[in-house]
């Protein structure tokens, strides 16, 4: 995979993914984390004389224009980090599209309108991709986190245009994930969220690659519930406990350490804060919900995590954007910000907990990527990335 810097560059159409999918407020960018991130690329092009192409997904249109779901004020945003004019293109294909670029000077910049409001961007249309790749004399991925999806931007475009490679964005992501592929040891993972759908790869995969396994949020419900013990009206997808108990058996059999929270914040609903408890794991009632750890949890999480030379981390442990049960994901960012491991966090609300405890810049690696970042993991590549090879 080449990066962005072994690239000619020179006067040359740059086709740049990039990763806008940003929260969005009355046509207003509420988060630049996005932006700032690919902002090194940007500037390295802007400073070789590229002709530079931005394309970006943004939300779930599903194949057709939303206006609300528009780039446009991604660009404004764009101009006001850069400091320099952005252009916008009204679509990211077309006769009026190609002349924009066709326009473009050595240096300037242009965002393409969102590429989801095709549907052959998420089908990998072989057409729009050729459209697309119309548009490029070089292609360059900065685009991490929607790198696990085989998209036309990401997989049909690369498959056409010979000069391709890794932004610096891309570049950071793969070094420093790829830490955990051969991890200094003890290695220790914490896998948090919601919904266990959509981790099941990552749960067997850390289960054989990590020393210890510490688990929270919605997914440690299945857990409780694969050891016998009642979860109340806690969040559970009760097809996949048969999972939970697969993976338990598995870490027993091989003598991995594998941590369920040991006590629960539990109330009637997560609007329910008021009459928050703290119960044991086995005390869960019937008419409450488990919606954040208790502190004999994290005690025991810090315990555990004491002797670790690698940590990774995944998913809140709490229903984090409701106090008080945020405690638990707080208390454990701040655990591992004064930690001497190796931390690497991944996941949209996990990164967002430690950016809103104030520790961010004390983690070896904040991902920007949750579902790429535990795709990495388990199969060690992503489509995305196999398409620069």
């Amino acid at each position: 995979m080449k990066s962005i810097r072994d690239l000619p560059l020179e006067e040359k159409r740059l086709f740049l993914r990039v990763d806008f999918n940003v929260p969005l407020a009355e046509g207003k960018v509420l988060d630049t984390t996005r932006i700032e991130e690919t902002l090194p690329t940007i500037r390295h092009a802007v400073g070789r004389g590229a002709r530079i192409v931005c394309a970006s997904h943004l939300g779930k249109p599903k194949g057709k224009p939303k206006p609300e779901l528009s780039l446009a004020p991604v660009a404004v945003e764009l101009a006001c980090e850069l400091a320099r004019p952005v252009r916008f293109a009204e679509d990211c294909v077309g006769p009026e599209v190609e002349k924009l670029v066709a326009a473009l000077a050595p240096g300037e910049v242009l965002l393409l309108e969102n590429l989801r409001f095709h549907a052959g961007e998420e089908k990998n249309d072989p057409a729009f991709a050729r459209e697309l790749a119309a548009l490029a004399d070089v292609y360059v991925n900065d685009a991490f986190g929607s790198s696990h999806r085989a998209h036309a931007s990401l997989t049909g475009v690369p498959a056409l245009v010979a000069v391709k490679g890794s932004g610096f964005l891309l570049e950071k992501e793969v070094r420093e994930l790829s830490r955990l592929l051969q991890p200094e040891r003890p290695f220790a993972a914490i896998l948090g969220g919601a919904k266990i759908s959509g981790k099941i790869d990552t749960l067997r995969v850390l289960s054989r690659r990590a020393d210890t396994l510490l688990l929270g949020g919605g997914i440690a419900n299945h857990f409780v519930r694969a050891i016998g013990l009642s979860v109340g009206r806690s969040l559970l997808e009760e097809d996949k406990v048969v999972v939970a108990r697969e993976i338990l058996d598995f870490c027993r059999a091989n003598r991995k350490e594998i941590a369920l929270p040991s006590d629960f914040v539990v109330a009637s609903s997560p609007d329910d804060g008021a009459h928050a408890r703290t119960v044991g794991i086995s005390h869960i009632p019937a008419d409450a919900m488990a919606l954040d750890v208790g502190q004999k949890t994290l005690e025991q999480f810090e315990r555990l995590l004491e002797p670790a030379r690698t940590v990774f981390w995944n998913g809140p442990l709490g229903v984090f954007e409701k106090p008080p049960f945020d405690r638990g994901t707080r208390a454990l960012a701040l655990l591992l910000a004064d930690s001497d491991a190796v931390t690497v966090v991944g996941g949209g609300e996990s990164v967002a907990a430690v950016r809103e405890t104030g520790v961010a810049d004390r983690f070896t690696h904040v991902s920007t990527g949750g579902g790429a970042s535990l795709e990495f993991l388990a199969n060690g590549t992503l489509p995305g990335i196999e398409a620069l090879s």
